[in-house]
Order: structure tokens, then sequence, then C-alpha cells
């Protein structure tokens, strides 16, 4: 018990809503830790933050009083999301990155041989295709990759198909061959 306690006494756990409920653009964290730690951050984060909206205040304490099975069952639709967009990509003819621990899908467009780096690639495939995907270069300061573009997993499955089905005419339209 003697070292619980002492752990507890030095430990700060920070958390994203975003992260952790899959609210993709969620900006709400939180922080748990002991009064004399969590004291010090609630000064500081006075200085950084004018507001949070209070509703989506009640919304992530109510997420964070969930039984611990709602979390597994979040991770494991996750999981399913993941693997369906995964196989529906593997055809279109680019490479899908493995992932684990997030709900974004990257896949390198160089076997599909397009011209343009990957904003490009991103801003055709949003006006032709009807599916928008975040340039993975967006994420660096330089020396970025230039090829991967990222696809949010997070969606209805019917809402996945239908980007996988408007991905795959605009890939025939161009004349790739897509399995």
């Amino acid at each position: 018990m003697g070292l619980k306690l002492r752990l507890r006494e030095r430990t700060v756990a920070i958390g994203s809503a975003g992260k952790s409920f899959s609210f993709t653009g969620w900006k709400v964290g939180y922080a748990t830790a002991a009064p004399t730690l969590l004291d010090p951050i609630a000064k500081a984060h006075q200085f950084t933050t004018f507001t949070t909206p209070p509703d989506l205040q009640k919304a992530v304490a109510f997420g964070l009083a969930k039984d611990v099975g709602y979390f597994d069952d979040l991770a494991d639709g996750l999981q399913k999301k993941r693997d369906r967009l995964t196989n529906a990509c593997a055809p279109l003819g680019m490479d899908v990155i493995p992932c684990q621990g997030t709900y974004f899908l990257t896949l390198d467009m160089r076997p599909l041989e397009m011209q343009g780096d990957d904003s490009a690639l991103a801003r055709r495939m949003t006006i032709e295709a009807g599916v928008t995907a975040v340039p993975v270069s967006a994420f660096y300061g330089a020396d970025a990759p230039k090829t991967f573009l990222r696809l949010c997993f997070s969606k209805r499955d019917e809402v996945l198909d239908e980007a996988v089905e408007r991905m795959q005419r605009w890939l025939s339209s161009m004349g790739r061959k897509v399995a």
C-alpha cells in the first residue's frame, strides 16, 4: 500500500477527449493527480486557455464515468473499422501502412505513380473523388515524406464503404487498375 501512495503523489495522468472517446476535433483535455501536483497545473492552465465549452466538459465528465467495458467496446469497434478500411483500400493499388493505437489509416500513394506530392493528391482526391484525406507532410516541419495520405476510420461503416467506392471510381476513371 505504501508504494501505491508514493506513486500516486508523484503521478499526473493527462488525457484528451478527442483521443479517449474518438471525438475528432474536440479540444478538451483533462488531468488527474494528487492535489499538490494538480494545483500548479491548474494555475498554469488558467493563463493558457481562455474557455472550454461547458457542454463539452459535461460530456467528457459523463464519458469518464463510464464502465471500462465501454472503452473495451470502443476499442474493439475501432479495430473492426480499421480492418474494414484496410481490407477495402489494399486492392486499390496503394500500400496500406499497418497501424495501432490510432483512428487514422495511412496510405502510401507511391505505387499509383500519380503526379504531385501528398498535398496535391489530397486536394485532387477531395475535389475529384469527394474523399478527403490529410497529407502526412502537414505534420512535419521539414524533411517530410511526400507520398502519404491519412484517412480517418472512426466513421459509420456506410461512410467508409462509400469513400472506398468513390476512390475506386476515381482511380478507375484515370485508367488505374483496381481489384
